[in-house]
């Protein structure tokens, strides 16, 4: 089934974005000119006791060791056959958010806003849906943790003859 068509039925309301195909969340993020704070990306993760589903803003990276302890186990990235074998009704590589029609746990970034309207990615690359935060928990129910490392500020600094020096 497809996430709008799912959406549709469960009466929660949504906008569904086409864009070029992309790839990544932050290449969504820019496709669709929104900042990467309002795309959320869905990261399929092997733990202790099997797969799990992060779901985190663009900017940010998932914290392994933060879930290792909250799991109580090892995490680890999937890889993407892994990916495959688990989404077998979306396009190769695409992770969609709800992980619960799969069978999975899924995770939320605490960093994440319920009130937020978010962006995700779900059976295609070339397809986003944007809805409340909050009614995506309502569906999903998933668990909220902080698992994401914030985005690193990067300082570089202007060469002397760059600055008439």
């Amino acid at each position: 089934m497809s996430v709008p068509y799912f959406l549709t039925e469960e009466r929660v309301a949504f906008e569904t974005l086409w864009h070029p195909p992309a790839f990544t969340a932050q290449k969504r993020a820019k496709y669709l000119r929104l900042p990467g704070e309002q795309v959320a990306k869905s990261v399929l993760l092997r733990g202790p006791r099997g797969f799990v589903l992060a779901v985190l803003p663009a900017t940010r990276h998932v914290d392994t060791y933060a879930l290792a302890a909250a799991l109580e186990g090892p995490v680890r990235l999937a890889t993407p056959d892994e990916i495959t074998d688990v989404f077998r009704d979306c396009e190769w590589g695409v992770v969609p958010p709800f992980g619960a029609r799969y069978g999975l746990q899924t995770l939320l970034d605490d960093s994440l806003d319920a009130d937020a309207m978010i962006v995700l990615e779900v059976n295609a690359h070339n397809e986003a849906i944007r809805l409340r935060c909050g009614d995506f928990e309502r569906l999903e129910n998933p668990r909220r943790l902080s698992f994401s490392d914030a985005p690193k500020q990067t300082i570089t600094k202007t060469p002397k003859h760059e600055k008439g020096e």
